[in-house]
């Protein structure tokens, strides 16, 4: 089987650890990158050895498939042009900032019969996957993600930026429809929430409560998840874990076994896979578009109470 051709559009922060790994990646052939900013593309560029297009159609024409890591507002645009012209997408999270785009990019790549995939990468964490491997029937789930203010992604607030994996991964942890959300958050430093909670209730009883911050002075990404028989605490970062049991009278503790990987590796790995193969991959276009429902009804939530208390 040939190598796929792969590319990279946008190649700043998160497109250029993706044209990292492409370079290396066993089965692809990293054709090259476009940007808006040239300098920055042919920088990109010269360090793997590959070509700086001038224009994102002009690489289009020369892949099999492309990571679109550009700001959110042109993931329709770019995403739509790549799967119009037969080619398989990783279109980095939230697929758009708009629902309704979301859906037309997700029946575009099913009418074309393409790969969507949606840069969902904690569900490519090996401790997200050693948590399944004990997981009965969740029935409460406490995320926490917290981090330093980015100075990027600042175009959406920290509920599209950064809960949303949260959200994707409960949602894929519990089988259940939403019976209600109640939400809350503030702006400090941009025009959107740059810190805010949601509590999720499921219609079988599940609660997931989500907290994320991108202006704080620590760096946090963990899940607990408690069930009927155990409780599991997990951390994304360190990709470490711990389950907890009551047996008898007493607590016991013990340590998750995750084998630690790089979850972006594994992540366009598993791309690469669905595109050479034409299979469904683990986070499509319709998972992101469910996520990006539930977080844009929890950013406009948000808004309509700041509004009240303006």
């Amino acid at each position: 089987m040939s190598n796929l051709r792969v590319g990279v559009v946008g190649v700043g922060h998160i497109g250029r650890e993706h044209a990292r790994i492409y370079s290396q990646l066993p089965g692809v052939e990293f054709v090259g990158v476009y940007d808006l900013d040239g300098q920055v593309a042919q920088k990109v560029a010269q360090r793997h050895g590959v070509k700086a297009f001038g224009t994102a159609q002009a690489l289009a024409e020369v892949v099999d498939a492309a990571t679109i890591a550009t700001p959110t507002s042109t993931h329709h645009e770019i995403a739509g042009l790549y799967l119009g012209l037969g080619k398989h997408v990783l279109v980095e999270k939230p697929i758009t900032d708009n629902t309704e785009q979301a859906k037309e990019l997700v029946e575009l790549a099913h009418t074309k019969k393409l790969v969507l995939q949606v840069g969902h990468i904690e569900r490519f964490n090996p401790a997200l996957k050693a948590l399944e491997e004990k997981l009965t029937r969740p029935r409460f789930i406490e995320a926490h993600r917290l981090s330093n203010y980015p100075g990027r992604s600042t175009d959406i607030g920290v509920v599209l930026d950064l809960m949303i994996h949260d959200i994707e991964v409960v949602l894929h942890l519990v089988h259940s429809p939403i019976q209600s959300i109640d939400s809350v958050g503030t702006a400090v430093l941009s025009k959107g929430e740059d810190i805010a909670n949601a509590r999720i209730r499921f219609e079988n009883g599940c609660v997931a409560n989500i907290t994320t911050s991108r202006i704080s002075f620590e760096k946090v990404r963990k899940i607990r998840v408690f069930q009927d028989d155990a409780y599991l605490s997990l951390d994304y970062f360190d990709q470490s874990g711990e389950i907890y049991r009551k047996i008898e009278s007493r607590i016991t503790k013990e340590s998750i076994k995750v084998e630690k990987d790089e979850p972006l590796k594994l992540e366009l790995a598993a791309f690469a896979d669905c595109a050479r193969s034409s299979q469904a991959p683990r986070v499509g276009g319709a998972q992101a578009a469910r996520a990006l429902e539930i977080a844009m009804q929890i950013t406009e939530q948000i808004a309509r109470q700041n509004a009240k208390t303006a």
